[in-house]
Order: structure tokens, then C-alpha cells, then sequence
């Protein structure tokens, strides 16, 4: 009986060992892959903010618009533009496929035209009252301001050229 006994505990110890290095090698691969998450994760969040430097694409609010472009609270019936240079506001959501395709071409308009003209962008879903207010229904819709005269609309996702001839015909009174 005692040679029974001894054949359980040391089988029941091999049993516990092995799940011991089960545990220490499981501790490490999760240890690993928490490790390359953060990696990843700070990468990531490092890589954004670097991108959120370099833009020239301005993010807008309601309460910046209404500083830097037009207090439409003021229920005035005539359009005054308030910046200090030509405007393009883009009007867009995250989820929209079209936004993103003219995401990276304002980004290069935003290069090409600084000092020349401002680029803004709203994101429709954290903007809703200054997206009604503006009568946007579709997206993008890109927004023309010039210094003087009434803002022009473009709806719809557009090429660079398109961009550019709008740019130099309605912003910059360029014929």
C-alpha cells in the first residue's frame, strides 16, 4: 500500500510541476504580449500627436466658428466673415468613405496654400447644432468662404485639381 501512495504523490507531483511550467511559460507569453501592446499602443498615440502637430487642417468647434467665421447667433440675414484669410471649412464624419478620400488632399492644400488660406474641418457627429445651423445634409460638403462675398458649397468628394481651381477662381480671385 505504501508503494501505491508513493506512486500517487509522485505522480500527482509531476502533474503539479508540469502545470507550474505551464503557468511560468503562459506568465511569460503574456507578459510579451503585453509588453508589444504598450509598445504598440504608445507608438501609436506618439504617431498621432506627431500628425496632429504637423497638420495645417485646423479642427473647428462650434465656439470657434462662431469666433473665427460667422456669429449666426446674432440672427443677422447678411453673411460677415470674421477671419483674417480666405476660408475652407470641410464638413465631414469619420465614417464617411468620401471625407476620408479628401481628408489628405485638403491636408496638402493646407502645405501648398499656408499664409495664402485657412483650412478648417467639423466633424459632423460632435457638431450637430452648428451642422444644422449650416444646412449641411451631405457629406463632405466643403464650405468656400472669400474675404468679401457670400461663401460658395461644394457637396460631394472632389479631386486636387478641382480643389485647386476653386481655390484660385473663388478664394484668391485668380482667373
Amino acid at each position: 500500500m505504501e508503494r501505491k501512495r508513493s506512486k500517487i504523490r509522485s505522480t500527482v507531483g509531476t502533474g503539479t510541476r508540469l502545470n507550474l511550467i505551464i503557468l511560468k511559460v503562459f506568465y511569460h507569453i503574456m507578459k510579451k504580449i503585453l509588453i508589444f501592446s504598450l509598445c504598440m499602443l504608445f507608438s501609436t498615440a506618439l504617431f498621432a500627436q506627431k500628425k496632429s502637430e504637423t497638420s495645417s487642417v485646423i479642427s473647428m468647434d462650434k465656439s470657434m466658428f462662431l469666433e473665427k467665421v460667422y456669429d449666426y447667433s446674432l440672427n443677422s440675414t447678411e453673411w460677415n466673415y470674421k477671419g483674417n484669410l480666405p476660408a475652407i471649412i470641410d464638413f465631414y464624419a469619420t465614417w464617411c468613405g468620401p471625407c476620408r478620400r479628401v481628408s489628405p488632399i485638403l491636408e496638402d492644400l493646407a502645405q501648398e496654400y499656408k499664409g495664402k488660406i485657412t483650412i478648417y474641418k467639423v466633424d459632423t457627429d460632435k457638431e450637430k447644432e452648428l451642422a444644422g445651423e449650416m444646412g449641411i445634409r451631405s457629406l463632405p460638403t466643403i464650405l468656400f468662404i472669400p474675404m468679401e462675398g457670400k461663401p460658395q458649397v461644394m457637396v460631394g468628394a472632389a479631386e486636387k485639381e478641382t480643389f485647386v481651381k476653386a481655390i484660385e477662381e473663388i478664394l484668391l480671385k485668380k482667373e
